[in-house]
Order: C-alpha cells, then structure tokens, then sequence
C-alpha cells in the first residue's frame, strides 16, 4: 500500500540562505534516507518544498473561488516536503517515517493513498 509522509516543521530555522549548513546538512540527510528507501524498493516519489512565501492558495466557498498569497493556514509548523512509499502496512510507514530529518522539532503526517482501481 502506498503512504504519503508529509514533512511538517518550522521552515524559519533554516533561514533564507540554500547555502547555509544547516540546508546542506538537511539536504545531505534527506538524500541519504531517500537513497535507502530507494534500495529498500519503497520509494515512489517526493519532494522538498519552496518556502510559503512562494505559496499561492486556491479557495472555493461555494461558487466563489479566490485566490490568496501564501498558504492556507498560517501556523508555526509547515509542510516542507513529503515522500510517497510503498510499503506492506502501517507498522512499517512508521518505521520509515521515525527515522526521516528534521532541524528541530516537528511532525510527520501519515496518510495512506486511495487505490488505483486494476485496468483489465
């Protein structure tokens, strides 16, 4: 079954600079962790995510749509990447998902995909 882990951490310390250390580090880290997801064989997809300064977001309150800058929810923590794995069960989205890189505190969301339906 497929998992999406969502990446939730405050983006502020890592600070405005892809050239820091810490962004080397984080990155250095997550490359590691995708590499052996990779040889595992459960790796299907993902991605590091822009800063929310870059987010646009797209709202739809019945027929109105409008549009906003930034993302939709202002918090403290927030969504900086994920990764889509496919894994047997829960038991071992977890276990990937424990062992993924932060720079400070944060959370990883899990939620299982909705099966593709079987082409005949």
């Amino acid at each position: 079954m497929q998992y999406l882990l969502m990446i939730f951490e405050d983006e502020t310390k890592y600070g405005d600079d892809p050239n820091s250390q810490a962004w080397q580090d984080i990155v250095a880290a997550h490359g590691a962790l995708a590499a052996e997801m990779e040889a595992a064989g459960v790796l299907r997809g993902g991605a590091g995510l822009m800063a929310t300064n870059l987010a646009t977001t797209v709202r739809r309150q019945g027929q109105k749509v409008t549009i906003h800058d930034g993302p939709w929810a202002e918090t403290r923590e927030q969504l900086g990447g994920y990764y889509v794995i496919d894994v047997p069960d829960l038991d071992s989205a977890l276990g990937w998902a424990k062992r993924i890189p932060m720079l400070g505190d944060g959370s990883v969301e899990i939620r299982p995909t909705i099966p593709e339906e079987p082409t005949t």
